[in-house]
């Protein structure tokens, strides 16, 4: 039987999943999370051999998150990410953070359960139409901090939010944000977030 943790923010396609997913014989949902913190707690509680875990998710941790921290947490557990974009710069992170598997919301959902199967077993999986994507990864010129800053800003918090979420001083955070609009040539903060959000690197 194999195990599985399923972290999806929307109610009704986490419902839809869990549903069909219960219907393999060899699949047991052990767990549903709704954010990616909350997916992380259960799986420390429950112990799952996959995590089947959504990109975008609300809170701290989105999906690729919340992967890098079951890998550091919880070897055993395997990370598939579930999406609905194709995005260069998700895939590059999802590589990074050592997920297992990358399917699209869009594929049969034979497809998903075959990958399940597949990432259980010790295999790497990825979605047929992401092997171009695969070919055009760009690098991130982010940091790791200045990523965080910037996810930080696009969710509409000011220099002073930031700077006590991050423990650094206000006028560091403004640095790093002056810092993050040259290196991605973007006209302000708005357009760095637009430019980073479409290439998936926050």
């Amino acid at each position: 039987m194999i195990r599985v943790l399923l972290a999806e923010d929307q109610h009704v396609i986490r419902s839809a999943l869990a549903a069909l997913l219960g219907l393999e014989e060899d699949l047991e949902v052990v767990a549903t999370a709704e954010s990616g913190e909350a997916a992380l707690a259960a799986a420390l509680v429950h112990r799952p051999d996959v995590a089947v875990l959504d990109i975008d998710m609300p809170g701290r941790l989105d999906g690729l998150a919340a992967a890098a921290e079951l890998r550091t947490r919880l070897p055993a557990c395997r990370a598939l990410m579930l999406t609905a974009y194709g995005k260069p710069g998700h895939l590059r992170r999802a590589l990074g953070a050592g997920v297992a598997g990358y399917v699209l919301k869009t594929a049969p959902p034979d497809e998903l359960v075959a990958a399940i199967r597949k990432v259980a077993a010790g295999e790497r999986v990825l979605d047929p139409s992401l092997a171009v994507t695969a070919w055009d990864l760009s690098d991130n010129p982010l940091t790791p901090r200045e990523a965080d800053v910037l996810r930080l800003a696009a969710s509409g918090a000011d220099a002073a939010d930031i700077a006590g979420r991050l423990h650094l001083a206000a006028g560091t955070v403004r640095n790093y944000l002056t810092g993050i609009v040259t290196k991605l040539n973007a006209r302000n903060r708005t357009d760095a977030v637009r430019i980073a959000t479409e290439a998936g690197w926050i």
